[in-house]
């Protein structure tokens, strides 16, 4: 506060009696120059206090001001910053901060007793329900570092030297005095004990809190609603937490909500999550996993852009040796109604769920499928995904859905669809569809994979869809090359393209919405093995730079699907190489988007119009219809569509035509 704090005066003290103030010793009691005692009225003071400039007035919902100061209250050992207003404290606050502008009104008890860490360190049981995976959680903990410390645990030097580094975090970060942050508001609240409050916190209606950071700031404030309780805890910056939720040993990352009776224990929520209603049990969610129904539960499972529907389900254990049991749903998946998965099970990217599914499945390697009960059997639908106008809605929302206001983003969130992670997938799916129909024979109706049934037009489908996922991403990544570049002559376009160096080769993996090179990952683990990195913040700036840099070991990945499509490497390309390529892109993107429209065409049929029109006849149905949906071509989605069927045709007309005319240019200088 850098302010002078001197005793109190004789008449301040005489001043302060007659407010009706008391203290044990007066002595201990030291104030600014701005202090007056008229601002201090029916409070006991204890221990040593400190109090800044009181004078003033804040302002309250509805434009009410009440004058700074201290009423109707109880202070014991605490220093309270200027323009401060407590009023009603009914127990205590005992051994806290109070800083500058902070509103406290109608709280029962804020204390703090011995030394606290504020949930640094504590040790999460994510997962695995017996405690296998713990993860240590600290205030800047991003959604990577819990990937690697989740499951690297075959690493345990790395582990290890990662806890010590949280450990000494911890420590320093630990205190026998809580903080209130600067324009801080706590209102109508009951328990709250070792909690550190950051600035611009905002908590109405607490029930009880203890042993927790709430780490808002100016740009993006934590709030606290009525009714919640939370114990062992860390509340990133922007995050909402309301409306009766409980909250045992968790994390809960920037831009989450948590609201509705939501229940969560052991469980660690990143970037923009939200959960309403429904119940977490030891869940690891990824970025923008969503749960808005009260009778679901998430248990036991690492979840990543993940929507789940009303009464999804999981179960951890078969009663044998406990709760050891879990699973992965990959980035993009959604559950429908009633949904039940056994782990462990994996269930590969943009997959669809429906119904219940008594076996341990693993679709990791077949993404953007529909995995669909019938008659107790799993069925598998591969790719069928890439064809729907859910899947391209969610990949544009989310980018729009970022609630994060804090400048300093603690998860590097990567929203491409396709990336190396999911074409390597795809590439994998291929061989796995192609070798079914090898060795099962072209003429089998059915074909078992790991668990599922797969249809033989699904199978012939996916392998369709596969591919042109494939031509439409390495297109992608050759024309965003050369449009970047700019090129104007064939050596320039080798250059373009000659990749950089070799970062990117091999396969890659989500750590939980940053998608990067497994060599990177194993090379940022040595780097802490070896005690190359040895604060949290180098490995965390680290995480940075691969996302930073990921359009180069894209390029780089991409550049070695390419040999394995043409058989020749980047360098030893011409330009009707390119070109092919090119118009292999056009073709897969038209294609898709076209699948896409006739998609969307669905959601205006005829029998989509039930319940509309109620008590007219089928033309006033369809109008009924239009004027809350709108019609088909005026659907801004199908307008995207459209517009991105005519913008990529334009484009690879563009490329191509620049290619062309280089190549009459190389022929005539050869001429």
């Amino acid at each position: 506060m850098n302010m002078k704090y001197q005793h109190l005066k004789p008449d301040q003290i005489n001043q302060l009696i007659t407010n009706g103030c008391t203290c044990s010793d007066w002595g201990k009691i030291r104030v600014s120059e701005g202090f007056s005692a008229n601002h201090v009225q029916h409070t006991d003071f204890s221990g040593e206090i400190t109090i800044g400039d009181n004078q003033g007035t804040v302002e309250f919902y509805g434009g009410v001001k009440k004058p700074c100061g201290i009423y109707n209250s109880s202070i014991h050992n605490c220093t309270i910053g200027n323009h401060v207003y407590i009023n009603h404290v009914t127990n205590y606050i005992a051994n806290y901060d109070i800083e500058d502008h902070v509103i406290i009104e109608n709280l029962e008890l804020c204390a703090m007793e011995g030394e606290s860490c504020f949930g640094n360190g504590f040790q999460v049981e994510v997962l695995d329900e017996t405690g296998g995976r713990k993860i240590m959680i600290y205030d800047y903990l991003s959604a990577h570092l819990a990937y690697i410390m989740a499951f690297y645990k075959h690493r345990s030097c790395a582990i290890e030297m990662l806890e010590k580094m949280i450990i000494e975090y911890s420590e320093g970060v630990k205190s026998s005095r809580g903080i209130i942050g600067r324009h801080s508001k706590l209102q109508n609240c009951r328990q709250i004990r070792n909690v550190r409050f950051g600035p611009y916190t905002q908590a109405n209606g607490v029930n009880r809190l203890e042993n927790g950071s709430v780490n808002g700031n100016q740009h993006a404030p934590v709030i606290l609603g009525t009714g919640i309780t939370a114990q062992n805890f860390i509340f990133s910056s922007g995050s909402e937490i309301s409306d009766g939720t409980i909250i045992a040993n968790c994390f809960i990352g920037q831009g989450c909500i948590l609201s509705k009776q939501y229940s969560a224990e052991n469980s660690l929520f990143f970037a923009n999550c939200q959960g309403f209603h429904g119940e977490a049990c030891a869940v690891f969610a990824g970025p923008y996993t969503v749960t808005h129904h009260k009778s679901t539960l998430l248990i036991a499972g690492m979840f990543s852009f993940c929507n789940a529907g009303s009464g999804s389900n999981q179960s951890n254990h078969m009663y044998k040796l406990g709760p050891i049991h879990h699973g992965v749903v990959e980035r993009g998946s959604k559950t429908t109604s009633d949904s039940y998965l056994l782990w462990p099970a994996k269930i590969g990217a943009y997959t669809l769920v429906m119904g219940r599914h008594y076996k341990n499945i693993d679709t990791s390697d077949l993404p953007f499928s529909y995995l669909i009960e019938n008659k107790d059997d799993s069925w598998l639908a591969p790719a069928v995904n890439l064809q729907s106008v859910g899947t391209i809605r969610d990949v544009m929302k989310w980018p729009r859905r970022d609630r994060r206001k804090d400048p300093k983003k603690q998860d590097c969130i990567n929203f491409n669809l396709l990336s190396p992670f999911t074409i390597q997938k795809m590439l994998n799916g291929l061989e796995i569809l192609k070798n079914l129909k090898q060795v099962s024979g072209e003429t089998t109706d059915t074909y078992a994979y790991h668990s599922t049934l797969i249809k033989r037009h699904s199978l012939e489908r996916g392998i369709d869809l596969y591919s042109k996922a494939m031509y439409k991403f390495i297109g992608n990544s050759i024309i965003s090359r050369l449009d970047k570049c700019g090129v104007e002559s064939f050596s320039e376009i080798m250059e373009c393209l000659k990749p950089r160096n070799d970062i990117g080769s091999g396969n890659w993996s989500d750590l939980a919405g940053l998608i990067a090179p497994q060599t990177e990952v194993r090379r940022i683990l040595n780097s802490i093995e070896n005690s190359t990195f040895v604060s949290l913040e180098e490995i965390e700036n680290e995480f940075r730079l691969l996302h930073q840099n990921y359009y180069d070991y894209e390029w780089v990945w991409a550049a070695g699907l390419l040999k394995d499509i043409t058989g020749k490497a980047v360098e030893e390309l011409n330009i009707k190489d390119l070109i092919d390529l090119i118009g292999k892109w056009q073709e897969s993107v038209v294609e898709i988007d076209n699948l896409l429209y006739k998609d969307a065409q669905k959601e205006f049929r005829l029998d989509a119009m039930t319940g509309f029109g109620m008590d007219g006849n089928k033309a006033t149905q369809k109008l009924d219809f239009e004027k809350v949906r709108g019609n088909f071509e005026d659907n801004d989605f199908v307008k995207e569509i459209l517009d991105h069927i005519e913008r990529k045709t334009a484009l690879g007309k563009r490329i191509i035509n620049r290619l062309e005319n280089i190549e009459k240019l190389q022929i005539q200088s050869t001429n």
